[in-house]
């Protein structure tokens, strides 16, 4: 079914293409346009006006003048609807990447939300280069990207540093109803390609990318209630038109002093100068985020505009509106049109402009009145537009993956049971293994040789349940689980700057699945090649304590390991642990994996092979 979606892309590539090319040509058409009327009506003119013909001159001018700026408007429209189109179509050229390997080149790793503490994000390649979140993120704003690493990893929330903290799952995480509430907005966003791309290409346009928002969210809930007084407000609109009376008075009908009018200007002068740094400090902010929120103007009207059916579709919806029935599009439209002013502010004449009109008031008062409508519901509003980026990401797996199963939650506390599951960030080297885990065989204990698939196995079986409990399909013919917090022991490393060694690390590891067992957790975990840092007879005892200690507790997780000794585990814990392998062989003096599961012990090794065929000779 992914030929589908390629075609699909490569229809869109084309078609985005062949419009890019259409505008261009309209682009250099205009310009022509455009600098012949410039020519022409400049030489035009003159000869008139050489003739004496100056009315005619004139009004010529005039119609050269009025046409050279509705070309520029013209222009301005194409050059845009150009960038649009180049825009959709690089997305779609990212959508054919996806779907091969090229994505491993995208620009947005997620490596601000690397934590090496989490749960499992580290071992399960969640963030970084070559990451679930790098394969699938089509988010652009701050909070969209956040949402995204919070669903990743386990629901949790964010810090201000942007890294994902390492508590505990919260409760809409654990909620089967909210995850397959986001299961039906997947597939409902998956069909709306077009609202999809349009959602992602309104973010993607904006030059320098999306601002982090948290001076934007401060901005609009600071108060400054001198604006909002009444006499103030009196002041400022009323002061200008007696200063219009005023020169009426001294210049036209010569009634009162020429001086007069004057001394009210400078006191227009002395007013604007009172505190204005602090209305500068206001005005930066103001336009800085210009460009975001009139982004965030266009995303919200999309999704408003849009129809929905589902049912998280709809309460994010119902958040965009307050108690008045005013849409948060409408707001922050509102906010776009006093952020243009702000940005006229600018201009060359603007200076005395404000002089005479006290505008720069006149734009603060507007503020300080979307503030108080307004400003308590733009971080509401902004974590919607969020929710929708994040669902638009797990959306794409679904439109790009229909072979792929939406999971099934069971009210036991113990299963894990995936049917032809493979590993979803590996496209051309995938093997698909069927895993199955119950309160009958807790524990899988996973023995091969190296590099056969043990680790490979233990990441499918751990990526594909973030995945589930995202709302994403999960890449399996069927998958039904429980809902269970999930930890892992795989990737350790030593800290030198606290002075633990990779050892110590994966001691503190296990502790913490230990202690989740000791509360009563409903956990699933993942160890490989636990114990690695000490000696053989170490390693052994530790490693059969353990899992001793793990298959006696109501939870569920996979083991590898190279020590075959603790293949006898099975018999001893009366099935509670349940061996699988896998195997190598052998074709014209190479080594091949087929990286297919199978029940028991491995019989094989490799590791001298494997020394040879790296050029180490062994006496």
């Amino acid at each position: 079914m992914e030929y589908s979606a390629k075609k699909t892309y490569e229809k869109r590539v084309e078609k985005f293409n062949r419009y890019s090319s259409k505008l261009a040509k309209e682009s250099s058409k205009i310009s022509n346009l455009r600098f012949a009327d410039f020519i022409f009506g400049i030489g035009i003119t003159i000869t008139l006006a050489l003739y004496k013909l100056y009315i005619i001159a004139a009004a010529f001018f005039a119609v050269a003048v009025i046409l050279f700026i509705a070309l520029v408007l013209q222009h301005q429209k194409v050059i845009k609807a150009m960038r649009y189109a180049e825009v959709l179509k690089k997305i779609n050229e990212d959508s054919l990447k996806r779907l091969g390997t090229e994505w491993i080149n995208f620009d947005d790793k997620g490596e601000d939300f690397i934590d090496f503490n989490h749960r499992y994000t580290s071992d399960l390649d969640i963030f970084g280069k070559g990451s679930l979140y790098q394969w699938i993120t089509s988010a652009r704003t701050p909070l969209g990207r956040q949402a995204l690493a919070r669903i990743l990893a386990g629901q949790e929330s964010v810090q201000e540093s942007a890294k994902v903290s390492t508590y505990k799952n919260s409760n809409s995480y654990k909620n089967p109803e909210a995850i397959k509430a986001r299961q039906e907005a997947v597939k409902e966003l998956a069909a709306k390609i077009n609202f999809r791309q349009r959602f992602l290409a309104e973010a993607e346009i904006i030059n320098g990318g999306m601002l982090e928002i948290d001076n934007l969210k401060k901005w609009a809930q600071e108060k400054n209630n001198t604006y909002e007084k009444l006499w103030f407000k009196l002041l400022v609109y009323l002061s200008p038109i007696i200063l219009l009376i005023l020169i009426i008075l001294a210049y036209a009908a010569k009634i009162i002093p020429w001086y007069v009018p004057i001394v009210y200007l400078a006191a227009h002068f002395i007013f604007l100068k009172y505190k204005a740094r602090e209305r500068m400090n206001t005005f930066y902010t103001t336009d800085l985020y210009k460009e975001n929120v009139n982004v965030y103007h266009k995303m919200l009207k999309l999704f408003e505009t849009g129809r929905f059916d589902s049912k998280l579709c709809l309460e994010l919806k119902e958040r965009l509106v307050d108690f008045k029935g005013q849409t948060a599009n409408r707001q922050i439209f509102n906010l776009v049109k006093i952020m243009n002013s702000v940005s006229d502010r600018y201009n060359a004449f603007y200076q005395i402009f404000n002089l005479f009109t006290l505008w720069d008031y006149r734009i603060l008062i507007a503020i300080e009145k979307w503030k108080s409508q307004s400003g308590v519901n733009i971080a509401k509003w902004l974590e919607v537009i969020g929710e929708i980026e994040c669902l638009s990401s797990l959306a794409i797996i679904a439109y790009d993956h229909h072979d792929w199963a939406f999971p099934e939650f069971t009210d036991s506390k113990m299963v894990f049971d995936g049917k032809n599951m493979g590993h979803p960030l590996l496209s051309e080297t995938r093997v698909c293994n069927d895993i199955k885990i119950d309160s009958s065989s807790r524990i899988l204990m996973i023995t091969g040789s190296n590099m056969s698939g043990k680790s490979t196995l233990l990441r499918t079986a751990g990526i594909n349940l973030v995945l589930a409990y995202s709302g994403a399909p999960v890449c399996a013919e069927s998958f039904r689980c429980s809902i269970m917090n999930i930890y892992t022991c795989m990737r350790v490393n030593d800290n030198l700057e606290k002075s633990i060694s990779s050892f110590y690390a994966e001691l503190l590891r296990i502790k913490m699945i230990i202690e989740a067992c000791e509360e009563g957790e409903n956990i699933f975990f993942l160890l490989d090649e636990i114990f690695k840092g000490t000696n053989s007879v170490d390693r052994h005892t530790g490693a059969k304590i353990l899992i001793k200690k793990l298959s006696q507790k109501e939870v569920l997780g996979m083991v590898s390991t190279h020590d075959l000794e603790l293949g006898s585990m099975e018999e001893e814990s009366k099935g509670l642990v349940k061996n699988y392998h896998f195997r190598e062989y052998y074709r014209d003096n190479k080594i091949y994996f087929d990286y297919k599961l199978r029940p028991g012990i491995s019989t094989t090794r490799n590791a001298i092979y494997l020394m040879k065929m790296a050029g180490i000779e062994m006496c």
